[in-house]
């Protein structure tokens, strides 16, 4: 395989790349409704000749595109769905919305499709070069923040027949993710009562505020039992109004319940039922769960996590021009001590006090552009995302290239006032670079391909792929 042909071909076409990203943060859209997004996507993926279905799994704005044909094939997870409530204007060092209330692009999902995108395009013009066989797939996967596309995707059978899939990350480092995640159910409790004067005729009411207040008592007493490993975090959404005298009507609150395994969640999202049904039946209330999101746990390989390391070091670290070092450190100048020191206790407690005085020296750069050693646990980190549904069906890496300033976190302002900058351009080309090595050498190299099936079948067991979404659900 010619590495430096493949940098060459994403190089060629960076211009392409960098404004299909610059176009979706610009659009900023949420959860299912992303047109402008995916319009971006489709017609850049039309032009550059894959065949692009729209309109998939029920989902307007989700697609597929492919090149190619036969075995082996790629699936490679694009996303492109930004965060409510995170406007922001670009270059700033300061909190500035552009639309007070509009969202922004806080994780970087601009960036993900498009690196996506250089990746599945370089692939391509690669097959077309050398004549290499095979089917190159990008899912264009709506609502990774909130909705869970991906979870639909793999409910309509999207994912049957991939030999392997790939999933890139902004971030703020490089790093090969040889790890699992948390499964995630996310579900709303509606309450409905009766209103009624809280003074004059509190007899004649029946609380939906007390309701959410009192499942919300037992859920925290539920918390001491269950695994410890598990998560169980809330927001209310309607607390009823705003008039004390008046017992309030409806109330409404969405709920996380995460746990390292999707059975886990299961077992604990039942006693949490319990829990809602038990608060209606103090109440006199009546109790409806409306689905958000859902999403299964990882199955991590290390057979995919060390292609994707390889490559990473092969094409990095980036080189940051002096220009875009200032930047950095002038977005570094809005954050507090506590956040800047907590890359350095991260890397620490990864990899332990032997790595200390390297990961001094890394935390101390305004961007971590060194590759983060690459290790590999059955151990979940504490978050989630639907790229678990896609896992369960062939052999996933998620990985990272570094694209925001060291300190800064994902959902936060700052990311979304780096999006569109040439550093963060840098960061989305290298991830586009490493996705199209370590996917072409799936395709040329079976023995490699068979190493990492081979591991997901010892992984999986006889555990088959079961949708965490009831069969009615629809995207919303």
């Amino acid at each position: 395989m010619n590495t430096k042909r493949i940098a060459e071909l994403v190089d060629n076409k960076k211009q392409l790349f960098e404004q299909v990203g610059d176009k979706i943060w610009e659009a900023s859209e949420i959860r299912f409704d992303l047109k402008k997004s995916a319009d971006v996507l489709c017609d850049a993926l039309a032009s550059e000749g894959f065949a692009v279905e729209r309109g998939v799994a029920d989902m307007p704005d989700a697609f597929v595109a492919k090149y190619g044909e036969g075995k082996p094939i790629i699936g490679l997870l694009g996303e492109y769905d930004a965060l409510a409530g995170l406007s922001q204007k670009s270059g700033t060092n300061v909190r500035d919305p552009r639309v007070e209330g509009d969202p922004g692009h806080g994780c970087g999902h601009n960036l993900l499709g498009a690196g996506t995108l250089a990746g599945a395009v370089a692939v391509k013009d690669y097959m077309k070069e050398t004549g290499l066989k095979g089917t190159v797939i990008y899912y264009g996967c709506p609502a990774e923040e909130g909705g869970s596309g991906k979870t639909f995707m793999a409910r309509a059978g999207m994912f049957k027949g991939v030999d392997a899939f790939f999933g890139y990350h902004p971030m703020a480092n490089s790093r090969s993710m040889g790890i699992s995640t948390l499964a995630n159910y996310a579900v709303k409790f509606k309450f409905s009562g009766k209103a009624a004067h809280a003074a004059a005729a509190p007899d004649m009411g029946r609380s939906a505020l007390d309701a959410v207040e009192l499942m919300s008592v037992g859920v925290n007493y539920l918390r001491e039992h269950v695994i410890q490993e598990a998560r169980i975090h809330y927001a209310y959404l309607n607390a009823g109004g705003k008039a004390p005298n008046v017992v309030q009507a409806e109330a409404e609150v969405l709920y996380y319940i995460r746990a390292p395994k999707l059975q886990q969640v299961d077992a604990i999202f039942e006693r949490v039922i319990e829990v809602a049904k038990g608060a209606a039946l103090m109440t006199g209330t009546k109790m409806e769960m409306i689905w958000d999101s859902a999403c299964a746990n990882i199955i991590p390989n290390d057979a995919m996590g060390r292609l994707a390391d390889k490559y990473l070091r092969e094409y990095g670290p980036v080189e940051l021009s002096s220009e875009e070092t200032a930047f950095a450190k002038m977005i570094q100048e809005s954050l507090t001590e506590a956040e800047l020191k907590r890359p350095l206790a991260q890397l620490v407690g990864m990899f332990g006090a032997d790595y200390a005085a390297e990961a001094e020296v890394l935390a101390s750069k305004p961007v971590m552009t060194d590759v983060v050693p690459y290790i590999f646990s059955d151990v979940a980190m504490p978050g989630s995302s639907d790229v678990g549904d896609a896992s369960w069906f062939a052999p996933t890496i998620m990985y990272t290239t570094a694209c925001f300033p060291t300190g800064t976190v994902e959902h936060s302002w700052q990311w979304v006032a780096c999006g569109k900058s040439s550093m963060a351009h840098k960061g989305m080309l290298y991830g586009g670079k490493v996705m199209a090595a370590a996917a072409i050498e799936l395709m040329e190299n079976e023995e490699t391909l068979n190493k990492a099936k081979e591991e997901q079948k010892k992984r999986m067991g006889n555990i088959e792929y079961r949708c965490p979404f009831p069969a009615d659900v629809k995207p919303r």
